[in-house]
């Protein structure tokens, strides 16, 4: 079974809609409150290549290349197309 990367897309656009809020008429989440979450972590194998995978396609911004638990809880995880 291949990994359905833009399913994965999807459905973190979805929950970051879920837990984010809005920020300068953006949705936005901070990374930590996406790892904590027990939904997220139930859902996505491996979400910080979801992450990446999301903003190659210009989905998603966020500050940096990668994002790591503990060190970038505080980075903005911003929501570009609804």
């Amino acid at each position: 079974m291949g990994l359905d990367v833009e399913g994965e897309v999807k459905q973190l656009v979805e929950e970051i809609k879920r837990l984010g809020g809005n920020v300068d008429g953006k949705t936005t989440v901070k990374f930590g409150v996406l790892f904590a979450d027990d939904r997220c972590a139930n859902i996505f194998e491996a979400l910080v290549g979801t992450l990446r995978a999301a903003k190659k396609r210009k989905v998603i911004h966020f500050d940096g290349e990668m994002l790591l638990q503990g060190a970038h809880d505080h980075v903005d995880v911003v929501l570009l197309q609804e």
